[in-house]
């Protein structure tokens, strides 16, 4: 009895040891308070700075922080360059038309000169999307830190992992699903469609040949104009805007777009016409503070996805590389 007491003494001892040592990371409220406790000050400031010379950044740093989370984990692999073996994400067709990546080296910079070797790109990443969604009139989220960084490439997972614009509402609600932010969440997050702009390659589907009946005739023209080929470019600048009423303000002029048969991706207009997502789609039309509530709610979710530990990740000097062995 004794040994087998002991025996089970030590196997505790060593399953604490094996979650204190090599478990995820678990990030917290002001991480960074004895190692650089001015970061989210200095990422503050250099986004706000960003966003009064190039106003697009802050629509940039929320979708950025999308497109990291949902594949895998919030590391900061999207910014990683091709290079030494690495393939980087950046070139898969779901990140098309991502831009700004090179504004996240001017917010890294400032907080490197400050603290050394101390911050990851990922909170880096995290707290821009942060301040960029307060700039664009949403909601202000007390956002934890702790993240590190990866190092490597998710490429081969982004096709599972990120939705397409003209996947099926209940494609959509599963792959939210999978990163614990539910129907209500969900509708929440992809309110950030309220702001920005998308390429017309992920648009012509529904304008040619014929134009798709649940969009509005008139809509309709106005994105012909913008949109006249049925084959764009990728590499040209041809967009539409994602809300003509509001385009720089993240609020609820979105959700009243799309019962207006006005939504301008597949996906959105598939929110109104599904029962699962079209009560809360109506909800939040109808309010903008309700809108904001889930949006920083299922936001601050999906900012906590999976983290690295310790002996997973780590803190990049330069966050297009890994750090040099």
């Amino acid at each position: 009895m004794t040994t087998h007491k002991s025996l089970c003494n030590l196997s505790f001892i060593f399953l604490l040891f094996f979650h204190f040592h090599f478990g995820t990371c678990e990030l917290r409220l002001n991480y960074y308070s004895q190692t650089c406790p001015n970061v989210e000050e200095i990422v503050k400031e250099q986004v706000i700075a960003l966003y009064n010379k190039h106003g697009n950044t802050a629509v940039s740093w929320i979708r950025t922080l999308f497109h990291d989370c949902m594949v895998k984990s919030c590391d900061a692999s999207l910014l990683l360059e091709s290079i030494n073996g690495i393939q980087s994400e950046k070139i898969s067709t779901r990140n098309m038309g991502m831009r700004n990546f090179k504004y996240i080296k001017a917010i890294k910079d400032a907080v490197e000169s400050s603290c050394p070797m101390t911050v990851s790109c990922a909170d880096i990443v995290a707290l821009s999307a942060r301040d960029g969604a307060v700039l664009l009139g949403g909601p202000r989220i007390e956002m934890k830190t702790g993240r590190k960084d990866s190092k490597e490439s998710h490429l081969a997972e982004i096709d599972a992992s990120l939705p397409n614009h003209n996947d099926s509402m209940m494609y959509v609600l599963a792959r939210f699903q999978s990163v614990g932010i539910d129907a209500e969440g969900t509708v929440a997050l992809l309110g950030a469609h309220s702001v920005g702009r998308v390429h017309c390659l992920n648009i012509v589907d529904r304008l040619y040949p014929t134009v798709d009946p649940t969009l509005d005739p008139t809509y309709a023209e106005y994105l012909k104009g913008r949109c006249p080929h049925l084959d764009p470019d990728p590499n040209a600048v041809e967009y539409a805007r994602n809300d003509l009423e509001t385009p720089m303000i993240l609020d609820n002029m979105y959700y009243k777009n799309i019962i207006n048969n006005k939504g301008l991706l597949l996906v959105d207009q598939q929110l109104i016409t599904n029962p699962i997502t079209s009560p809360f789609v109506e909800k939040m039309a109808a309010d903008n503070d309700y809108f904001h509530e889930q949006f920083a709610k299922a936001l601050l979710i999906m900012s906590e996805n999976n983290p690295l530990s310790e002996e997973e990740g780590e803190v990049r000097r330069d966050c297009r590389f890994v750090n040099s062995e």
